[in-house]
């Protein structure tokens, strides 16, 4: 993870927080009650190997794998002759930053839908303190590990599978950043699922899963639920890791986290194990982060909870059936004659553009609907006005405008904003929906 980032642990959060909005997210994954896809056993053994290649890499080349030092560009090196061997297709993206050249790693498993790519990525750099063996090795050893498997049982999944390898992480996403920037927006929407893998083999570990699409993260929590261990929210990660960018972009993003530099609680060790009052990593970041700083169990169980993942994301379909919705039902006040108020919905799993017949539902309770401007307003900042202090001394608006938002990217956050421009008259937004056809 990079040098910023000494995360918060929240003990016990839910995944319901997502309230309303993980109904409206269409699923990716195998409905609930649907039978699993059983992926190969990843070898924790292999993923161990990788580490020990990393860390002689490290120990050839000044004791780390830092950006711009050569023991960087031979773990790039490394990886990308294991793909290449085993079929896939690469290529890589160049950068720079603090006027050394980066080096991104795009790994492509032939075959699958290419408008519905399923990509899991993690950063291969480490601080210039030491290897980084947890952070972040063994994020990216389990993918390599899994891209292998995928190759070894010739799996043929629906939908594209796409591996990453990022650079500059730890000097602030750099590697990440460029590659979403340099992505068409079409592009981007073509990706239906990015799985973020930073830090899982913690010596000291604890189970976090991301708290962002809600299809994601319950495929996560199924696997573990599988196997009787609790998990807990990780929801101080965004801005931390590679999985910021893509969220920014509206790319549906997920992932797993085995903790760092702070303390573990008494209640998670006592569902977890492990030792309270320690960090989850006391070698984080330092010159002690190496293969002896990894907790095998872990690294096995979140290596093969990255295969589960992937195998079911990747399976089926990711097509949304007619009519799917995105909808926000939390109350929002209007403030009387004052400024905007806004609500929002993220919309996901949809391929290219929103359509020219998107359905925008509007629920205000307001006493004098003649003093409201109602504005869509789309992920890019594009205004499209659908009331404007029309209707009157009437209460209430409850309709479904038609939008023409064919010149928008559909995957991103919406609002609708409205505005009281006049005094007296009160009320608040009651619902907020997108119904794509």
């Amino acid at each position: 993870m990079k040098l910023s980032a000494r995360l918060s642990a929240l003990a016990g959060a839910s995944a319901l927080v997502l309230g309303a909005f993980a109904a409206a997210v269409p699923a990716s994954a195998a409905p609930s009650g649907a039978a699993a896809v059983t992926p190969p056993d990843i070898s924790v053994t292999n993923v161990k190997q990788h580490l020990a290649d990393l860390q002689s890499i490290a120990t050839a080349n000044g004791g780390n794998r830092a950006h711009g030092r050569t023991g960087y560009k031979a773990s790039i090196d490394f990886v990308k002759a294991k793909l290449d061997a085993a079929g896939y297709t690469t290529s890589l993206q160049t950068f720079t930053s603090s006027g050394a050249t980066g080096y991104n790693l795009i790994a492509d498993w032939p075959g699958g839908d290419p408008n519905q790519v399923v990509m899991s990525g993690s950063h291969l750099d480490s601080v210039t303190a030491g290897p980084g063996i947890n952070d972040n090795g063994s994020g990216s050893a389990a993918i390599l590990e899994t891209a292998l498997a995928v190759s070894r049982t010739n799996f043929q999944p629906t939908k594209h599978l796409r591996f990453a390898w990022w650079g500059a992480e730890e000097l602030g996403l750099i590697g990440s950043k460029h590659y979403v920037n340099n992505t068409p927006a079409a592009e981007r929407a073509k990706i239906k699922a990015y799985l973020n893998f930073d830090m899982i083999g913690s010596p000291n570990p604890g189970y976090f899963v991301y708290d962002d699409d809600p299809t994601i993260e319950q495929t996560f929590k199924d696997y573990y639920a599988g196997l009787g261990i609790p998990t807990e929210i990780e929801t101080e990660g965004d801005g931390r890791s590679d999985h910021a960018p893509f969220k920014s972009a509206g790319v549906p993003v997920g992932g797993l986290f085995s903790g760092a530099d702070y303390t573990k609680t008494a209640a998670q060790a006592q569902k977890w194990g492990g030792t309270q009052g320690q960090a989850f990593d006391r070698c984080y970041h330092a010159s002690c982060d190496t293969t002896a700083n990894i907790n095998d169990t872990a690294l096995d169980r979140n290596a093969d909870a990255i295969a589960y993942a992937v195998w079911n994301l990747s399976s089926g379909t990711t097509t949304p059936p007619t009519g799917t919705v995105f909808e926000n039902t939390a109350d929002v006040s209007i403030p009387d004659n004052g400024a905007a108020v806004t609500s929002s919905v993220t919309v996901s799993g949809i391929t290219g553009n929103a359509p020219a017949t998107l359905k925008v539902g509007v629920d205000i309770v307001h006493t004098y609907i003649g003093d409201l401007i109602v504005d869509l307003i789309a992920p890019d900042g594009s205004v499209y006005n659908v009331h404007n202090r029309a209707g009157g001394s009437a209460d209430n608006i409850n309709t479904t405008y038609t939008v023409n938002a064919s010149s928008e990217v559909a995957n991103g956050v919406w609002k609708l904003r409205v505005q009281d421009k006049a005094a007296v008259d009160t009320g608040y937004i009651s619902g907020f929906k997108l119904t794509f056809p």
